[in-house]
């Protein structure tokens, strides 16, 4: 007997079921992938910042992690987190030393209990990111940003580092993603305090957080702009939060004494401006052109989305929805205005590290993702709302060809960067860190005077190996430590470390007290200007002399002195 057709509607649920069941599976694997690659972050924790890398001249891969978790180190190995006339930046941003400090107590101190740390945060920013994205768009959208952050090798070296970066892209994504959802609770301004308090936290660890104010305030009056005097509401009591706590803490460093170390922070990063007029348009440039530090695909294909968005959003707005409805999502107005305000504080700043695009990478694989999504908007329209707008067959095809084009780059990228990233991953080394334990070594095997070292990279150090050390280039100045020679003469270290050469000026300090007798050298990083960390023994003048600069130039080597590296 012959069965008669299926009827057409139960083909059409089959064919869905099959459709549901394919993208669940594909959907799967593209997981397993990004968790893959996030795992990779959180391997040999111990190993250096990747040589070779076009990163290599970042200062923060032999002094930053140290620098600023020295608070935390310093209270577990000498019982007391300040060290008078060295540089203590924890009054200044003591969010981070603070959560190193707790963690010690259950690690001990180790620098791969603080990368861990860090690896903690970069995990947390890629569910905040998901979670920020998923507010307007679709599942796919989400997940193609967080694919390009974790086959990233750009952050991939830098997650891993013991630096502020990630911890302030973790409360600036908290925040944004509690400011995005306002209009959806039921008391909106209480839960802007909360904003509020992020907002303290990203200041107190680390102060360029301020460039990301104007991010925070989009995301918060844009979502609730139809309704102005919730907008206000909510902006007050973020800002009253943020005023109250901050000032309170604020108030604690004062009455401490601790004002001129927090202070003394923002002296040591202001950089000489040049002289001519147009400087700051060479620096805008500059600070422009360091975003190819973070891709050479993915920034300016986020700059050619904001572009395009910038003209069919304004210009265009009647003839291309999807322009306009992109420069209307507070997740994107925000990204962009992340990204500009640390261009401008580099710009300011006039010494753009690679470091400080950590942040912008984030926000700009954001761009590039929510780009593409708007440009197949109505291809999801079974997944998202975002517009119902009829358009025409011929301009839809033309904007879904550049949609799948974004999405063919990002992908290019993502392969090119995963191989990229897989080749740190599997070739870890440790040339500083050995450096560091043999350097260590050898102190403790020749004994002389105190177990002290001076030394740019001693906090690093010192986490690595737990030396005792003081930075011979940074100090807060006050009246009884005005310069390095107080310093030297209050604490009468017994070794000196330097990268490839001596600073006169330093040489200078150290003379008034000691002779320098070059005793080892250690290879090190890539570095040409910093692959050799060299060390010397200081030796007390005879009798407790004491050598003037006024007398006798000091900043040339000495009878009394070994010296064979160039001083310079």
């Amino acid at each position: 007997m012959r069965m008669p057709p299926p009827h057409p509607g139960v083909l059409l649920a089959e064919k869905r079921a099959l459709t549901n069941s394919s993208r669940r599976w594909l959907y799967a694997i593209w997981l397993v992938l990004i968790g893959g690659f996030a795992v990779l972050h959180a391997l040999n924790l111990r190993a250096d910042f990747p040589n070779h890398s076009p990163w290599y001249c970042d200062w923060a891969k032999y002094t930053d992690e140290g620098w600023y978790g020295n608070a935390a180190v310093r209270a577990h190995l000498l019982g007391n987190w300040y060290l008078p006339g060295d540089f203590n930046p924890a009054p200044a941003v003591p969010v981070w030393p603070f959560l190193e400090w707790v963690l010690f107590f259950f690690t001990g101190v180790t620098i791969q209990a603080a990368r861990g740390l860090a690896i903690a945060f970069f995990f947390a920013n890629l569910l905040l990111s998901y979670t920020l994205l998923r507010v307007r768009g679709p599942r796919w959208v989400g997940l193609l940003a967080v694919t390009l952050l974790v086959t990233s090798p750009f952050l991939y070296c830098f997650s891993r580092l013991a630096i502020l970066e990630p911890m302030l892209t973790a409360f600036t994504l908290a925040a944004l993603n509690l400011a995005v959802r306002l209009p959806r609770l039921r008391r909106p301004a209480p839960a802007s305090i909360c904003i509020g308090l992020l907002f303290t936290l990203m200041m107190l660890t680390k102060t360029t957080a301020v460039f990301l104010l104007p991010a925070l305030g989009w995301a918060i009056v844009l979502p609730l702009w139809e309704r102005r005097k919730m907008a206000i509401q909510c902006a007050l009591a973020a800002a009253g939060a943020f005023a109250v706590t901050f000032g309170l803490w604020m108030a604690v460093v004062v009455s401490r004494g601790y004002l001129p170390d927090y202070k003394y922070l923002f002296f040591v990063n202001t950089y000489i401006k040049p002289s001519e007029f147009y400087w700051p348009l060479l620096s805008l440039w500059w600070s422009f052109h360091g975003g190819l530090w973070v891709d050479h695909i993915l920034i300016p294909l986020a700059g050619v989305v904001v572009a395009c968005t910038s003209v069919c959003g304004t210009v265009l707005a009647r003839r291309s929805t999807w322009g306009r409805a992109l420069l209307l999502d507070p997740v994107f107005g925000a990204s962009v205005l992340a990204v500009g305000g640390y261009i401008l504080f580099m710009t300011y700043q006039n010494h753009p590290q690679p470091r400080y695009y950590a942040v912008i990478a984030f926000f700009s694989f954001f761009v590039v993702a929510q780009g593409a999504g708007a440009l197949l908007a109505d291809e999801n329209a079974g997944e998202q709302a975002v517009t119902s707008i009829r358009v025409s067959i011929s301009k839809r095809r033309s904007t879904h060809v550049f949609g799948w084009g974004v999405i063919g780059l990002a992908v290019m990228a993502a392969c090119i960067d995963g191989v990229w990233t897989l080749n740190y991953a599997t070739h870890p080394e440790y040339t500083f860190v050995n450096a560091a334990e043999r350097l260590t070594h050898y102190i403790d095997s020749h004994a002389n005077g105190k177990r002290l070292m001076v030394s740019i990279s001693g906090d690093e150090i010192a986490l690595v190996t737990h030396l005792p050390a003081l930075c011979d280039d940074f100090g807060t100045r006050s009246s009884e430590f005005p310069d390095l020679v107080a310093k030297l003469d209050y604490y009468q270290p017994g070794w000196y470390a330097t990268w490839n050469d001596i600073d006169p000026g330093t040489l200078e300090d150290l003379h008034t007290h000691f002779s320098l007798e070059q005793v080892a050298s250690f290879h090190a990083f890539d570095d040409p200007e910093r692959h050799l960390l060299v060390l010397f023994k200081l030796h007390p003048l005879p009798d407790g002399q004491v050598r003037s600069p006024e007398d006798q130039n000091l900043q040339v080597p000495l009878p009394d002195d070994k010296i064979d590296i160039p001083i310079e």
